[in-house]
């Protein structure tokens, strides 16, 4: 009977173990997607202030009177 218990008991311990092992695990995935998403968003506002620098830098243009002087060929 005792041994009964034991087992039981190591099955219950087992069990909470794992049911803690896979809260963590949840834990940290959301963590991780909480990371992710703020890299996302950093990168697009990064993203977009390099265009906006490229813009007022005037690149865009020049990116364009060369790709016109290339399909003239005068380049």
């Amino acid at each position: 009977m005792q041994d009964k218990f034991q087992t039981m008991s190591d099955q219950i311990i087992g069990r909470n173990i794992l049911l803690h092992i896979d809260d963590r695990l949840f834990k940290n995935d959301f963590v991780l997607i909480l990371i992710l998403d703020e890299m996302s968003t950093r990168i697009d506002d990064l993203e977009k202030n390099i265009s906006d620098l490229m813009t007022q830098a005037g690149v865009d243009e020049l990116e364009e009177e060369i790709k016109v002087s290339e399909t003239s060929g005068t380049a």
